[in-house]
Protein backbone atom coordinates (compact mmCIF):
# COMPACT_ATOMS: atom_id res chain seq x y z
CA UNK A 1 0.00 0.00 0.00
CA UNK A 2 1.65 3.76 -1.13
CA UNK A 3 1.62 5.91 1.78
CA UNK A 4 3.51 9.17 1.76
CA UNK A 5 3.53 11.49 4.90
CA UNK A 6 4.70 14.79 4.91
CA UNK A 7 6.32 16.08 7.73
CA UNK A 8 8.38 19.31 8.44
CA UNK A 9 5.88 22.28 8.47
CA UNK A 10 5.83 25.23 11.09
CA UNK A 11 5.55 28.62 11.47
CA UNK A 12 8.36 30.73 9.76
CA UNK A 13 9.44 34.67 9.65
CA UNK A 14 9.56 36.49 5.89
CA UNK A 15 13.09 35.60 4.80
CA UNK A 16 13.36 32.29 6.86
CA UNK A 17 13.80 28.19 5.86
CA UNK A 18 11.90 25.24 6.03
CA UNK A 19 12.84 21.72 4.50
CA UNK A 20 10.15 19.45 4.02
CA UNK A 21 10.18 16.20 4.19
CA UNK A 22 8.17 13.65 2.58
CA UNK A 23 8.39 9.69 4.13
CA UNK A 24 7.34 7.21 1.28
CA UNK A 25 6.54 3.53 2.09
CA UNK A 26 4.79 0.77 -0.14
CA UNK A 27 7.15 1.57 -2.90
CA UNK A 28 10.20 2.06 -3.71
CA UNK A 29 10.95 5.65 -4.38
CA UNK A 30 13.48 6.12 -6.88
CA UNK A 31 11.26 3.98 -9.73
CA UNK A 32 8.72 7.16 -9.54
CA UNK A 33 8.82 10.54 -10.51
CA UNK A 34 7.86 12.63 -7.45
CA UNK A 35 6.38 15.97 -6.60
CA UNK A 36 5.46 18.60 -4.26
CA UNK A 37 2.54 21.13 -4.20
CA UNK A 38 0.64 23.52 -2.75
CA UNK A 39 -3.04 24.56 -1.94
CA UNK A 40 -3.25 28.08 0.32
CA UNK A 41 -7.00 28.85 0.98
CA UNK A 42 -9.26 30.17 -1.16
CA UNK A 43 -6.59 29.27 -4.40
CA UNK A 44 -6.22 26.61 -6.63
CA UNK A 45 -3.79 23.79 -6.10
CA UNK A 46 -0.23 24.47 -7.62
CA UNK A 47 2.69 22.28 -8.52
CA UNK A 48 5.80 23.33 -7.13
CA UNK A 49 8.78 21.31 -7.95
CA UNK A 50 8.94 17.88 -9.64
CA UNK A 51 12.14 15.29 -9.83
CA UNK A 52 12.21 12.75 -12.22
CA UNK A 53 12.76 9.25 -11.70
CA UNK A 54 15.39 8.42 -14.33
CA UNK A 55 18.07 10.95 -13.82
CA UNK A 56 16.50 12.64 -11.49
CA UNK A 57 16.33 16.16 -13.21
CA UNK A 58 14.55 18.62 -11.27
CA UNK A 59 11.59 21.19 -12.20
CA UNK A 60 10.17 24.15 -10.86
CA UNK A 61 7.80 26.57 -11.18
CA UNK A 62 8.31 30.15 -11.71
CA UNK A 63 7.65 31.73 -8.95
CA UNK A 64 9.51 29.42 -7.00
CA UNK A 65 12.95 29.04 -8.88
CA UNK A 66 16.27 29.77 -6.74
CA UNK A 67 14.07 29.79 -3.31
CA UNK A 68 13.02 25.65 -3.39
CA UNK A 69 15.21 22.80 -4.16
CA UNK A 70 13.70 19.53 -4.34
CA UNK A 71 15.97 16.34 -3.77
CA UNK A 72 15.04 12.79 -2.83
CA UNK A 73 17.40 9.90 -0.34
CA UNK A 74 16.47 6.86 -2.02
CA UNK A 75 17.95 4.70 0.68
CA UNK A 76 15.85 6.73 3.33
CA UNK A 77 12.71 6.37 0.35
CA UNK A 78 12.52 10.18 1.11
CA UNK A 79 11.60 13.11 -0.53
CA UNK A 80 12.45 16.56 0.68
CA UNK A 81 11.57 20.25 -0.38
CA UNK A 82 14.44 23.07 0.83
CA UNK A 83 12.43 26.06 0.70
CA UNK A 84 14.65 29.13 1.49
CA UNK A 85 13.56 32.83 1.32
CA UNK A 86 10.28 32.07 2.02
CA UNK A 87 7.29 34.94 1.45
CA UNK A 88 4.16 35.35 2.96
CA UNK A 89 2.46 34.10 -0.52
CA UNK A 90 3.90 30.67 0.12
CA UNK A 91 1.79 29.57 2.87
CA UNK A 92 -0.40 26.58 1.88
CA UNK A 93 -0.85 23.28 2.93
CA UNK A 94 2.29 21.23 1.32
CA UNK A 95 2.09 17.77 -0.10
CA UNK A 96 4.30 15.21 -1.77
CA UNK A 97 2.95 12.71 -4.47
CA UNK A 98 3.44 10.19 -6.92
CA UNK A 99 2.76 10.89 -10.60
CA UNK A 100 3.59 9.45 -13.91
CA UNK A 101 6.57 11.70 -15.06
CA UNK A 102 7.84 15.34 -14.82
CA UNK A 103 7.33 15.43 -18.84
CA UNK A 104 4.09 17.70 -18.83
CA UNK A 105 4.39 18.59 -15.29
CA UNK A 106 2.50 20.65 -13.34
CA UNK A 107 -0.12 19.93 -15.89
CA UNK A 108 -0.57 16.23 -14.25
CA UNK A 109 -2.95 13.59 -12.54
CA UNK A 110 -1.23 12.97 -9.58
CA UNK A 111 -1.47 9.24 -8.51
CA UNK A 112 -1.19 9.26 -4.99
CA UNK A 113 -0.37 11.76 -2.42
CA UNK A 114 0.09 12.55 1.75
CA UNK A 115 -1.81 14.40 4.32
CA UNK A 116 -0.23 17.63 3.76
CA UNK A 117 2.29 19.89 6.11
CA UNK A 118 1.36 23.20 6.89
CA UNK A 119 3.61 26.03 5.90
CA UNK A 120 2.46 29.70 7.28
CA UNK A 121 4.84 32.72 6.63
CA UNK A 122 4.12 35.53 8.98
CA UNK A 123 6.06 37.94 11.08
Amino acid sequence: QVRLVESGGGLVQPGGSLRLSCAASGFTLDYYSMAWFRRAPGKEREGVACISNNYGNTYYTDSVKGRFTISRDNAKNTLYLQIDTLKPEDTAVYYCATLPGCLNWPVVTYDNWGRGTQVTVSS
